[in-house]
């Protein structure tokens, strides 16, 4: 049997939800009266999220989730957060939680609690629920911990129960859920001994130790990119723009930002706030930019430097570093890059390049905190920028002139290992292939030509029959985790997939798979069309 889970979204199924709502809460409970619809519209219905189960074009089971106080269980029992562990602060209600009966066989039920629980770790900490009565065993097996007395009616009675994340992974239902597959572009998925070293006795910032942890680390660093420098900041990859930002006021004369997506325009607030001079030439998102334009402007301006992002995350363009390079080569200009996505994705050559950035969250498969500073030039420190962003303070100190996390360096470490051999980029370039081969064969449109595309992570462009957030949702509730709630992703029906991260080709046919059956669901029936679905496996 074929049992689909998802969010519902359509009419047709709210209309189904309604008659089993009826059918269990009616006729089967008697918890509300008959009415000559045998529909039962939930007095929270507009606040309901409903997560279903489906088969055969039917609804045949769901589970409902709302966050808005008061709950139904305030209404029943006072003061109900003194029952509750201290620790939650953002709690969800279960509520109408039912299957048709002939479906009780306890499939439909763990497929309905698996997703549940994956929609509630993405948005809250806690759940509640009135577990009937008769059914409390069960409940217990799928994670729930009953509190305070049975509450209802002698015909209709519930026993209070909670859902935490801990209590959840301690039941039977917790031990059969997979873990997620994360394919966005950070975090990413660790293999095992990065995650082990996090877990290492911290150690002394100061101690010998620690500072010989870091030099090996930046010499493979440096060796990675072709570079004569790297600085280890503690922070994110904003945190190494803004040093290269406050590097560039100490140059004279104007520069150039190139922009063709989001993150080069945050590069402009970067050199905004640092009260740089610039000018900017922009290209479409998702195209590539116009390099004649960008030659023919630098023939004609005396720019001091020019930044640009060398992967544009945010449409999956892949600029050109080798033109740029030589450009700014032959006009004796500045070139700085922000490579926090290729790094560690792509073979980088840095050698010519004045300042570029990285961070140890995506690519490289650490976790995130540690930001870097690539230079090829000796860079002292400078009274004038603040301490926490001078590049020359942490040449000063070998990249610790204030407190680091020891254990950030060793899951660094651990991840680093991996780049010993080449074979990593050939392996993420044959992930992208394989993912942006079958997505095509599927009708959906790459906003990134093949020849301008970064093999890191890919955009794809949804048409108006399509909702990215439900196919973002949906693929979820699945367990394969894809980029969508930013919200220019949203404001353009994007989603993005990466392709970094420890992804095994199993991860990659099944979430290919999921997608498929995700866009059967989202794709808006015809006026006319009796059926929701059509999915095809």
């Amino acid at each position: 049997m074929s049992f689909h889970y998802k969010i519902a979204t359509s009419e047709r199924e709210f209309e189904q939800i309604h008659r089993l709502n009826y059918q269990t809460f009616v006729e089967e409970i008697p918890q509300h009266s008959i009415n000559e619809e045998e529909q039962l519209i939930d007095r929270f219905h507009h606040d309901n999220t409903y997560i279903i189960c489906i088969h055969k074009n039917e609804v045949i089971g769901m589970i409902a989730v709302r966050d808005k106080r008061p709950f139904s269980l305030d209404e029943k029992i006072p003061n109900l957060n003194t029952y509750l562990p201290k620790e939650a602060s953002n709690i969800c209600e279960i509520r109408l939680l039912t299957i048709v009966p002939k479906y009780r066989n306890g499939r439909v039920l763990v497929g309905l609690i698996k997703c549940l629980y994956r929609y509630i770790k993405h948005h809250y900490d806690m759940a509640v629920i009135s577990g009937i009565t008769k059914e409390v065993e069960l409940y217990k097996q799928m994670g729930f911990v009953p509190f305070a007395s049975v509450v209802g009616t002698e015909a209709a009675s519930y026993q209070p129960m909670y859902l935490t994340a801990e209590s959840f992974k301690q039941s039977a239902g917790g031990r059969l859920l997979t873990k997620d597959i994360s394919f966005l572009p950070g975090p990413v998925e660790m293999e095992d001994a990065v995650q082990a070293a996090l877990h290492t006795t911290p150690i002394s910032h100061r101690s010998t130790t620690f500072m010989h942890k870091v030099q090996k680390v930046k010499q493979t660093l440096a060796s990675m990119t072709h570079t004569t420098h790297v600085q280890i900041m503690q922070g994110s990859g904003t945190l190494a723009n803004d040093a290269v930002a406050m590097q560039l006021t100490l140059l004279s004369g104007r520069g150039m930002i190139l922009s063709n997506g989001e993150f080069g325009k945050r590069l402009q607030e970067h050199a905004t706030r640092a009260g740089l001079q610039f000018d900017v030439i922009e290209a479409p998102f998702g195209e590539p930019y116009c390099y004649e334009s960008i030659k023919q402007a630098v023939h004609e301006h005396s720019y001091s430097w020019l930044w640009f992002v060398h992967c544009e995350t945010s449409t999956g363009i892949l600029n050109d570093l080798e033109t740029l390079t030589a450009l700014c080569k032959e006009q004796s200009i500045h070139l700085c890059a922000d490579c926090i996505s290729t790094l560690g994705a792509i073979p980088l050559n840095l050698k010519d390049v004045y300042l570029a950035t990285g961070v140890s969250g995506k690519a490289i498969g650490s976790y995130t905190g540690l930001a870097f500073v690539f230079y090829n030039h000796t860079i002292l420190p400078n009274k004038t920028i603040p301490r926490y962003l001078d590049v020359g303070m942490y040449e000063s100190y070998e990249s610790v002139p204030y407190t680091h996390s020891s254990v950030l360096v060793e899951a660094l470490t651990a991840a680093l290992r991996k780049y010993e051999t080449p074979d990593i980029f050939t392996c993420i370039q044959e992930r992208y292939d394989i993912i942006r081969t079958e997505l095509e064969n599927m009708g959906v449109h790459i906003l990134a030509s093949k020849k301008h595309a970064s093999p890191v992570i890919m955009t794809l462009v949804l048409d108006e029959r399509y909702s990215s957030k439900e196919i973002g949702d949906y693929m979820t509730l699945q367990g394969y985790i894809v980029h969508y709630h930013n919200p220019y992703l949203l404001e353009s029906n994007w989603i993005q997939i990466a392709t970094i991260g420890e992804l095994h080709q199993r991860d990659i046919k099944n979430m290919l798979k999921a997608f498929r059956v995700a866009l059967s669901f989202a794709d808006k029936p015809k006026e006319g069309t009796n059926s929701i679905y059509t999915v095809s496996l």
